[in-house]
């Protein structure tokens, strides 16, 4: 089954969906207000990790006695803007709920575990189908902690990713000084996950699928969508007011999805986990392996733009400008974990803020809108955009040839009564 099909949203979602479909020869518009891969949309800025071991909710069993520490941290990982707390709390409701057991939170790391257990070889796939072999590398990732005690802090997780089948080996401190020597004093102990990989420039490696997209025949419209009709044919109306009709149309515009759906009645409870990074563009990155510090959890990232420092987790809605406090926060880490960044006095940075779709059970929505069954969502993926692209495109596909699978069920739209 074969027909024309409308993206809608140009970023690792959208880009990896529009050229999976055409090579399954769907004729494919994608459409985007803005250049593939640039500054304006979340797959630009995040961190680049492609990570197998990246299965664990946000909401984990007894997260809820730690928030008010988060909150009263000026250098943690959490912050809420309190003025979009009416707003934010039915979702912060929901998010605790779905982490308040030990059976919930195993049964969400199973089920991202088959989005991403295979993550990073499909990106080394698809960086060499897209020309694009130097973006993507196969280094490993590395989680870092002061001592071994730290680690076993965080057994569940760990326990849950031996479940899912996550390789890894521990790191002690002799060879942390041999392989990362620029890691500093402060982390003698880590946990290298050694077939994950990391993206070199994110904004790039968007753009260059949209470009091997368009040699298979999609049409990019750099134009935003303004509204999506779901008549006898469905349409995508376009910023200027042409419109696009065609058999199907896969809503995969990161944050921006609920305001084209809300019109048609459907309600996903999504939120913007606002993130940040930070990129030292200063000098060499004297290591090249991705880092995860356990003080301040952000993704350090060797990027051909220089170390990207990304993280933070900021609720808020969407049109509150940039809190760049946050930012701050992640360089204060930087410089306690890396001593080679204090001797450039004045180092060139470049600040980024961005929107995590994310739902409050931690999975992203994925398939067919049940009183809507010519829109399939592919949004939501919280933390997961990159790694689980290429898996998304498949059960996007899937359900565009109407095969839905018992491994799709659990992200279908139907779950929050859509």
């Amino acid at each position: 089954m074969t027909g024309k099909v409308i993206v809608v949203g140009a970023g690792i979602i959208g880009a990896t969906a529009a050229l999976r479909l055409a090579e399954a020869g769907w004729d494919v518009a994608l459409c985007d207000g803005n250049a593939p891969g640039s500054e304006a949309g979340a797959s630009y800025g995040n961190g680049g990790w492609i990570s197998p071991a990246s299965i664990i909710p946000m909401s984990m069993p007894g997260l809820w006695r730690k928030v008010p520490g988060f909150l009263l941290d000026r250098n943690g990982p959490l912050t809420i803007d309190w003025r979009s707390l009416p707003q934010l709390t039915p979702w912060l409701l929901r998010f605790l709920w779905a982490g308040a057991s030990k059976t919930r939170v195993r049964r969400t790391a199973k089920l991202l575990s088959f989005l991403l257990h295979d993550g990073p070889e499909r990106h080394l796939e698809l960086a060499r189908k897209t020309g694009q072999e130097q973006l993507v590398l196969q280094k490993g990732l590395l989680y870092a902690y002061p001592d071994r005690a730290s680690f076993e802090a965080e057994a569940l997780s760990w326990e849950l990713r031996r479940e899912n089948g996550v390789a890894y080996v521990e790191w002690d401190e002799t060879e942390i000084r041999q392989r990362l020597p620029a890691l500093g004093p402060p982390y003698r102990f880590a946990i290298h996950v050694v077939n994950g990989a990391h993206c070199r420039d994110t904004g790039r490696y968007v753009a260059g699928i949209v470009e091997a997209a368009r040699r298979k025949g999609v049409q990019f419209h750099q134009s935003a969508v303004t509204a999506i009709l779901d008549g006898v044919t469905p349409q995508a109306v376009l910023e200027g007011g042409e419109t696009l009709s065609a058999d199907r149309i896969v809503v995969a515009a990161g944050i921006h999805s609920n305001r084209l759906l809300r019109p048609l009645g459907v309600r996903i409870p999504m939120q913007s986990e606002r993130g940040y990074h930070v990129t030292v563009t200063s000098g060499q990155t004297p290591f090249e392996i991705p880092v995860m510090p356990s003080t301040g959890r952000m993704a350090n990232t060797p990027t051909n733009m220089g170390l990207r420092l990304s993280g933070q987790v900021e609720l808020a809605t969407v049109n509150k400008p940039p809190n760049w406090e946050r930012a701050q926060v992640l360089q204060r880490h930087a410089l306690a974990s890396y001593p080679y960044l204090s001797t450039d006095k004045t180092p060139s940075l470049r600040l980024w803020m961005g929107h995590r779709p994310s739902t409050p059970d931690g999975l992203p929505v994925i398939g067919p809108l049940s009183r809507h069954p010519s829109l399939i969502a592919a949004f939501g993926h919280g933390h997961v955009g990159i790694a689980a692209a290429p898996k998304t495109a498949d059960l996007v596909l899937d359900a565009l040839e109407r095969r839905i699978s018992d491994n799709a069920c659990p992200f279908l739209p139907n779950r929050f009564g859509q």
